[in-house]
This record gives C-alpha cells, sequence and structure tokens, in this order.
C-alpha cells in the first residue's frame, strides 16, 4: 500500500503539471477544442479488457510506451513557452494548499467509516479550514505567489472554477459508482461494464467536436451552462434504478449515460477558455492551472463525499434489514463488502438459509444508496448551471494577438475572435483595464468588447 501510494502520488503530480501545462500551450497557439480525441471514446472499453484480459496492473503498463511517444514528440514539435519574470517556487502555498486538501479528502473518506461525529474526521476538517486559511494570507503576501489572488476579481474565472469543480464532482465522481453497480450487482465483466459506458463517452466525444465549432458562434456562458442543466437532466434520468439483480436492469441507464455525454461534450470545450481566455498570456499558466486544480479537487472531495454518503445509508440499510436474522451480527462486514462493491461476492458466501434474505438486502441498500447520491449529484450540477449563468461574462474575454485592425476588414478577412469571444460587441466602452485585473494591458491583449483581431489572423 506504501508503495502504490508513492506511486500514485508521482503520478497524480505529474498529470496535473502536464494538464495545466497543456491549456498553457493551448492559450498560446492552438485552438483548446481541437485536444479533444478519440480517447474519450476508447478508453471504457480498453481499460475493461486489459483488466479482464491480462491484469489491472496493465492499465498502468500501457501508459509506458504512449508517454515516451508522446515525449518524443514534444521534445520535437512544441515550441518552448515560459514566463521571464517566473519567481521561484511558492513552496509555503505549497505546502498549505496541498495539506488542506489531503486534510479535508481524508476527513470526508473517514466519516463513511466512522461517522461525522469521529474526533479524527473533526479535526481533518477543522484543520483543512486552518492551512486553507493559511494558503490565502499566504497568497495575499507573496511576491510570486503559487495563485494570483487578484484572478478572482473576474466573475468569468471564478465561473470556470466552479464549472471545472461540479462537472468533476458531479458525473465524473459517480462514474465510479455506477462502475461498481453495473459489475457488482448487475455481474457484467470489465469489458462489458467498458462497453456501456462507450455510450456516455461516445456522445461526449461527438458532441465535444460540435461544441468546439460552436465556440466561435455560441456565447461561452450559454455552452457551459445549457451543458450543466442538461447534465441535471441525465442525471434525472439515471435516478430511480430498481432494486434487482437482473442484468437487464441496466437498460434503464442508457437515456441517462446518453445524455449526460451530450452534456459532457457541451460543457469541456468552451470550460478551458474560461481559463486561458480572461487572461493575460504571462498568466496562461497560473489560470490554467488553478482550473484544472479545481477538477482534481473536484474529484477527490466528490468521490468521498458522495462516497461518505453512500456508506452511511448502506450501513444503516443493512443493519435494519438483517435485524432479528442470523446474519445480524456480521452486518457490519456484510455493508462493508456491499459498499465496495461486492454484493453478488456477499450473496455467494451467505448461509444457504439467509441467502435470499441476504441477497434482497445488498441489493436493496446497494442501488437504493445509489439513488441516493445521484439525486445528490443532480442537485450539483443544476446549481453549478445556474452559476455559470450568472458568472460568466462574454466582456471579460481577451484577444492575444497583433495591432488589431477596423471591425469591417477583420469581417472581410473571415477572421474569428478569441476562444469564448463574441463576434457582437457590446454597447459598452472598453476602459484601460479591459482584462478587468487592476493592472495595465499587456501590448497585443485587448478586451474582445473592444477590438477584433487582425485581419486574416487566425487566433489561439
Amino acid at each position: 500500500p506504501l508503495l502504490a501510494a508513492i506511486a500514485l502520488s508521482l503520478v497524480c503530480a505529474a498529470a496535473v503539471a502536464l494538464y495545466s501545462g497543456g491549456f498553457a500551450l493551448l492559450a498560446s497557439g492552438l485552438r483548446a477544442h481541437r485536444a479533444a480525441g478519440v480517447a474519450v471514446a476508447v478508453g471504457p472499453v480498453l481499460g475493461g479488457v486489459l483488466t479482464s484480459g491480462l491484469s489491472w496492473r496493465w492499465i498502468f503498463f500501457v501508459n509506458i510506451p504512449i508517454c515516451l511517444v508522446a515525449l518524443g514528440i514534444a521534445m520535437l514539435r512544441v515550441k518552448e513557452s515560459h514566463d521571464p519574470g517566473a519567481g521561484a517556487p511558492d513552496w509555503a502555498g505549497f505546502l498549505s494548499f496541498s495539506g488542506a486538501l489531503a486534510a479535508l479528502v481524508y476527513g470526508l473518506i473517514r466519516s463513511g467509516e466512522q461517522g461525522w461525529d469521529d474526533g479524527v474526521v473533526l479535526a481533518c476538517l477543522a484543520g483543512s479550514a486552518f492551512l486553507f486559511a493559511v494558503f490565502l494570507l499566504v497568497q495575499w503576501g507573496a511576491k510570486h505567489p503559487m495563485f494570483d489572488l487578484s484572478l478572482l476579481r473576474k466573475p468569468t474565472f471564478n465561473g470556470g472554477l466552479i464549472a471545472a469543480f461540479g462537472v468533476s464532482a458531479s458525473i465524473f465522481s459517480l462514474l465510479a459508482y455506477l462502475v461498481l453497480y453495473i459489475q457488482g450487482v448487475l455481474g457484467f465483466t470489465a469489458v462489458q461494464s467498458g462497453f456501456r459506458l462507450v455510450l456516455l463517452s461516445a456522445m461526449a466525444f461527438v458532441f465535444a467536436a460540435l461544441a468546439g465549432r460552436l465556440t466561435e458562434k455560441v456565447p461561452t456562458k450559454l455552452l457551459i451552462g445549457t451543458g450543466f442543466l442538461i447534465l441535471g437532466v441525465g442525471l434525472f434520468l439515471l435516478h430511480g434504478i430498481p432494486a434487482s439483480s437482473d442484468p437487464d436492469s441496466w437498460h434503464h441507464l442508457i437515456p441517462g449515460l446518453l445524455v449526460c455525454g451530450v452534456a459532457i461534450g457541451l460543457i469541456n470545450p468552451p470550460l478551458a477558455s474560461t481559463a486561458v481566455g480572461v487572461v493575460a498570456p504571462q498568466k496562461a499558466g497560473m489560470a490554467s492551472g488553478a482550473n484544472s486544480t479545481f477538477r482534481q479537487v473536484g474529484i477527490a472531495t466528490g468521490i468521498a463525499t458522495l462516497g461518505s454518503l453512500f456508506a452511511n445509508q448502506v450501513g444503516r440499510e443493512v443493519t435494519d434489514g438483517l435485524a432479528g436474522t442470523p446474519a445480524e451480527g456480521n452486518a457490519d462486514q456484510i455493508a462493508a463488502a456491499i459498499t465496495g462493491g461486492q454484493v453478488q461476492r456477499v450473496v455467494e458466501a451467505a448461509p444457504a438459509a439467509a441467502r435470499d434474505r441476504i441477497s434482497e438486502v445488498a441489493t436493496s441498500a446497494f442501488v437504493d444508496s445509489l439513488n441516493h447520491i445521484i439525486l445528490i449529484a443532480m442537485l450539483l450540477a443544476f446549481a453549478t448551471g445556474v452559476l455559470t449563468l450568472l458568472l460568466i461574462r462574454q466582456k471579460d474575454f481577451v484577444v492575444h494577438g497583433g495591432p488589431p485592425a477596423a471591425a469591417p476588414e477583420t469581417e472581410a478577412a473571415g477572421g474569428s475572435v478569441a476562444a469564448g469571444g463574441s463576434d457582437e460587441a457590446p454597447d459598452e466602452a472598453p476602459d484601460d483595464d479591459s482584462d478587468g485585473d487592476g493592472e495595465p494591458v499587456p501590448a497585443g491583449v485587448v478586451g474582445t468588447h473592444a477590438r477584433e483581431e487582425e485581419p486574416g489572423k487566425h487566433l489561439p
């Protein structure tokens, strides 16, 4: 377990660095929506094939040649991009934020096992709040902070952070429990589960390509906000799973998976622009890093929170359901196994005389708890959709390019505005602080509400 924890820490650190750095490069030279790939669709199936045909270890081994190829391509094709004025790493900010997040996640996970009144849980949550406060104070006074708090003055940037957290904490966190249901309750193999999840990932892939084109014509707030409202509808369709271990019960998931896939496809492409599209080029790395961090925080806290609620309800239902039966004394162990998705194993290991009762209780407890956390994820999706519609503003987006030209010439040349920008200028006039962060706008950076791009020059 220790080796796995160390290895996972290294993998996560590298992944977050690549994720945030990748968006910064997109801001400097590529369109964000072109980053969508077929991996979104083939990932679940490939993971199932590797797990069933070889070993779960191969989901890690397969990445080694992929990483080597990606490294070679990056060394040969990616241009250097960095901030020449960057200062030393903000170690105080890094340690305080990492400690706060670790304490929060551990507290949430432990609450599912020991309850919310456990002393360690309360200490972790209090310690997390304290360290988050320390982090904010450190960032406020640092000369070269890990996160520039002035970025929070932009409503669009805040809306992007909320959206990044919301999509991860809702549907992406919920997927872990849907997989447990498909395999542990319905009895499908990893490959069969992967094929069923293709319904979601394939729709996400198709609609991501569509959303990429729409970003030049449809306001970003409408794409993201509408995407979250559609996600809420998809989660509503997932809700109400029947308490049955019949494999045909998976048909109930089909409409919800399809609609959720549409929503994910609409949300992800424009979401990147809410980070890198509202800041000056030299802050693109910091902005994209914050956005990707909120994605990871959403996954971590989402899985932990939903897992805590899930485990608590499973425990209550198993305890009540087995009261007065020979299995009453093993209720805690049975509940723990059910929480881990081992419903069928619990039933198979039960004494013949109690097997039917345990099967009924185990299936009902798992499905009822799953429906409960689906409802929580649905409410989160709807709330996130409303907040993004209120916060994201087209006038916050900036254009990175050369000297501006007159609008008629731009239109004649077929130029496009920045990702997330609008083809129409708002009525209000621009000021000298177009990016809204209280600092002079660097050369070549103007608000989309002020100017359009140079004729014939395509922007990232």
